[in-house]
């Protein structure tokens, strides 16, 4: 679990199969390691360090009902640990296993209802869909042509879609997950913050009580065994074929078809996927160098403006939708607006909106930008090394 590397080249072992070596945007060359503070202590202390600051720092940003507080909470205490000489790493088997865990999050928010309504609107819904991506992809395209950030790093972290999903799929192909990371978590901030903001203050809606997290539900363990079960069998698979992001899309792609039939209920306990994203969290946090963090602050400001820009995109999309077809304009915001969709899920869910309509589009979008994302992020990667 423990290493006492610390490159300035991201080269952990890929999940996937798929050998990844993405150089840091500050420098090519690999840099030797600089001792820092935690280098001198025994490993299992670095470990306990890591562990203390992840608990403390996500029970924080879960108390002030940050979005995504699980997974940032390890991810910000692994950063912190990586830059003062932890040199921790996480071992790959855990890693595919979070991975297997993300598709089944997003297969839990697939059912009939949510089918029945894309099918009733498919093209009210694929051409909002359409034009999120298309809006999204042309901001990465800009930003990669302008060097802000290397590679195809800007087109996965302008990507609006599911943004645990967006950074497995960017080390898979290519991306600098760890600037993705960067990227992606500042939208889902934004964007969740934005939405509640119009929620109170455009609309007057006055939210309702916040469900209260149950972390140590009753278990049927027999539908855990099983959804657990398909979902490593399928991630398997998946790295067994050494298919880009095979570890999630497959156990999404099985735990949705047994899940939509019937044959599995969907159990996933807060504590189990706690781990989950704790594991990708101290994954993504531990390969951060000082470097890395000093080239996303010197790129924070583009970086904000391409996201309010893909803000502005959206509310004028559900502008369109409220102005043409006549949909509650809070309804519309919501379900335009560029993920993530826990947190819109969250806010539509205490408001007096029509939650199939904005679950639908949302669920459209994030299925979609999974199974396009790689195709146009080589296109407009293709597009910039030609120009």
């Amino acid at each position: 679990m423990a290493s006492d590397k610390d490159p300035e080249t991201f080269k952990q072992p890929d999940p996937d199969g798929v050998a990844a070596s993405v150089a840091s945007p500050a420098s090519a060359v690999s840099a030797p390691p600089q001792p820092g503070l935690l280098t001198p202590l025994p490993v299992i202390l670095r470990w306990a360090i890591l562990l203390g600051l992840s608990f403390a720092i996500s029970g924080g940003l879960f108390l002030a009902h940050i979005p995504g507080a699980l997974l940032l909470g390890p991810m910000v205490a692994a950063i912190l640990v990586a830059t003062n000489g932890a040199r921790l790493s996480v071992h790959r088997y855990p890693y595919i296993f979070a991975h297997s865990l993300i598709g089944c999050i997003i297969a839990r928010s697939i059912d009939l209802g949510t089918l029945s309504t894309v099918a009733d609107d498919w093209p009210i819904f694929l051409s909002v869909v359409l034009s999120i991506i298309a809006a999204s992809s042309l901001l990465g395209y800009f930003m990669a042509k302008a060097e802000i950030l290397p590679g195809t790093t800007a087109i996965w972290g302008t990507s609006a879609g599911a943004a645990s999903a967006m950074v497995l799929m960017a080390e898979a192909h290519g991306g600098d997950p760890r600037l993705v990371a960067f990227m992606q978590y500042l939208r889902v901030a934004f964007v969740a913050t934005g939405a509640s903001l119009m929620a109170a203050f455009v609309f007057n809606i006055e939210g309702g009580a916040a469900q209260p997290v149950v972390w140590f539900p009753e278990t049927d363990w027999l539908d855990l065994g099983l959804t657990l079960a398909a979902a490593i069998a399928a991630a398997s698979v998946g790295a067994w074929l050494r298919i880009p992001a095979g570890t999630m899309l497959l156990p999404l792609i099985a735990t949705t078809i047994l899940h939509v039939t019937g044959y599995i209920a969907l159990l996933l306990p807060e504590w189990l996927l706690a781990l989950g994203y704790g594991v990708i969290g101290w994954r993504i946090g531990l390969s951060f160098t000082r470097r890395i963090l000093r080239h996303a602050a010197s790129a924070l400001p583009q970086i904000v403006g391409s996201i309010l820009v893909l803000m502005a995109f959206g509310g004028g999309l559900a502008f369109l939708l409220w102005s043409l077809h006549g949909i509650d304009p809070l309804t519309a915001y919501l379900a335009t607006s560029p993920g993530g969709l826990d947190s819109i899920a969250i806010i539509a869910a205490t408001t007096p909106v029509d939650m199939s309509f904005i679950m639908a589009l949302q669920t459209m979008r994030l299925i979609l930008i999974i199974l396009i994302g790689p195709t146009i992020s080589d296109f407009v990667a293709r597009r910039v090394a030609k120009g």
